[in-house]
């Protein structure tokens, strides 16, 4: 069997969905070599994997993405974040791999130093994207605004000049970095697009599914939808939440801050009289600066599992796990985009009619009352959505692309 180096970004919402794969392969018989979050490390080796800490100095590193004033911003500031990370990451894995050469090579889409190491190192390699990748398809709008799929004329129109304005220009400007980080941590060739570098990897599995994901005709051979691939801790059932009975409508705000908060705010104004009990999860540092309603609870971290069983509707700030997760469970979502990929999130929760978008500009408890009532009618999209994403195999089917991988490799 196999020897597999993994490396992650400084994300649980990455960390989990790298483990349900390593998961998989472990039950194969291969062996795991893992990098990943400090925090996550006694847990990941409690899990039967070889397990280190990446590069302290990643996380000093301020993710402040949050402080963009438009797309196109926070596209270079996430750019420039990556960049620092991967002049460390890049020579972290590459001291991993000094140590034990494995028989492939597994890494994160945000971990771009790692990934370049990877490239140079000839062995196997296969990239993890608990996202859908900022990479251009025919016939759907450009990452990054979240704009609604617009067919005809003027749709293209509006998509080339949304690509020109926000993916073409930070590109242009980011790819100088993005090469000069290439040719310091690995001695690669300058590309010329982002599309190019994202494509270097043979095979990138994105964890999503059509229909939640759009139907790209031009991602194949190198990007492959899996569907979700997230592992979540397991923990007692709270028994404040064993003791709930009724309908629970479940809030989420992101774990890497963001300045979200507002979000569980105004849900929890919003539904204080409705007929439901509201479970807001918020980070450790979170701060709502309100007293909280008679019919909510607030907590930390807890598995969003447990609440999902008991849900009818999750208010998300549209990350792609906790969303992807809820309509895993079948529960609609509102998505109340702040940042990131989350705008795209948001697009494609609408397109598949699986939930309602809230921009972040119309916040209000009125509105969010009424996306709730609204979001709680669309059961057939979320139905289909769990279907696509029970179709498209998730770990297992992952796990038979990487092996694929590895057969290639030795085959004559």
């Amino acid at each position: 069997m196999a020897l597999i180096a993994a490396y992650t970004s400084p994300a649980l919402a990455h960390a989990f969905p790298f483990a349900g794969v390593l998961l998989e392969l472990q039950r194969r018989g291969h062996r795991i070599r893992l990098r990943t979050l400090p925090a996550e490390v006694d847990r990941m080796r409690q899990l039967g994997f070889d397990a280190d800490a990446y590069d302290p100095a990643i996380d000093r590193i301020e993710f402040d993405d949050w402080r963009a004033a438009s797309p196109r911003d926070a596209l270079l500031r996430l750019a420039q974040l990556y960049c620092a990370r991967g002049a460390l990451d890049g020579p972290d894995l590459q001291a991993m791999l000094d140590d034990d050469r494995p028989d492939l090579v597994l890494t994160d889409i945000n971990t771009w130093g790692a990934a370049a190491v990877a490239e140079r190192s000839g062995l196997p390699w296969v990239v993890l994207s608990p996202y859908t990748p900022v990479v251009r398809s025919k016939g759907w709008p450009p990452f990054g605004p979240g704009l609604a799929p617009a067919r005809g004329p003027l749709g293209r129109v509006r998509d080339a000049l949304a690509a020109r304005v926000v993916l073409q220009a930070a590109t242009e400007i980011a790819m100088p970095r993005i090469n000069a980080l290439r040719a310091e941590v690995a001695g690669l060739p300058p590309e010329r697009t982002f599309d190019d570098v994202l494509r270097r990897a043979p095979k990138t599995l994105v964890t999503s599914a059509e229909p939640l994901e759009y139907a790209h005709t031009d991602w194949e051979p190198h990007f492959t939808l899996v569907g979700p691939t997230t592992w979540e801790p397991p923990a007692a059932p709270a028994p404040w939440l064993d003791a709930i009975d009724g309908p629970v409508v479940l809030v989420t705000v992101s774990g890497d801050f963001q300045g979200d908060t507002d979000i569980a705010r105004v849900a929890l104004e919003a539904l204080a009289d409705e007929p439901v009990t509201v479970v807001a999860t918020m980070p450790g540092d979170g701060r709502l600066g309100t007293g909280s309603p008679a019919n909510a609870h607030i907590t930390g971290f807890l598995p969003h599992g447990q609440v999902l069983e008991k849900a009818v509707c999750a208010i998300t700030h549209g990350g792609m796990g906790v969303t992807q997760k809820a309509l895993a469970h079948r529960v609609p979502v509102v998505v109340v985009p702040w940042g990131r990929d989350q705008f795209e999130v948001a697009a494609r929760v609408e397109h598949a009619g699986a939930g309602v978008r809230v921009p972040r500009q119309q916040l209000t408890p009125e509105r969010v009352r009424d996306a709730v009532r609204r979001a709680r009618g669309m059961q057939a999209g979320v139905d289909a959505v769990a279907a696509g994403f029970e179709a498209a195999g998730g770990p297992p089917r992952a796990a038979d692309l990487i092996e694929e991988q590895l057969r290639c490799a030795t085959s004559p």
